[in-house]
């Protein structure tokens, strides 16, 4: 688990699952979730349901089954950093 000093929760940007993806949602105020990512977004695959889409903001669903994944600022680059919040996780 990763750890940030500005957050009360413990958890961080290097954070993994439910976890970072609900950091990533309250960060800064919840105003990075929905920015968009760098070079027009990541392409992944659902990790709930195994479709292909573009991560195009900070926290975005799949539009095949509404499964929640996020990525943080440090680690956008990288489609592998994505993390998916589970199979029943819906934002709050």
């Amino acid at each position: 688990m990763g750890h940030c000093s500005s957050c009360s929760t413990g958890a961080g940007p290097f954070s993994e699952g439910k976890e970072l993806v609900e950091f990533v949602y309250q960060a800064h105020g919840g105003s990075l979730r929905g920015q968009p990512l760098p070079n027009g977004g990541l392409s992944i695959t659902c990790q709930g349901c195994a479709a292909t889409f573009t991560l195009a903001t900070f926290v975005d669903t799949c539009p095949a089954c509404g499964g929640v994944h996020a990525v943080s600022p440090p680690r956008c680059t990288d489609p592998a950093n994505v993390q998916f919040a589970g199979p029943d996780y819906q934002v709050p």
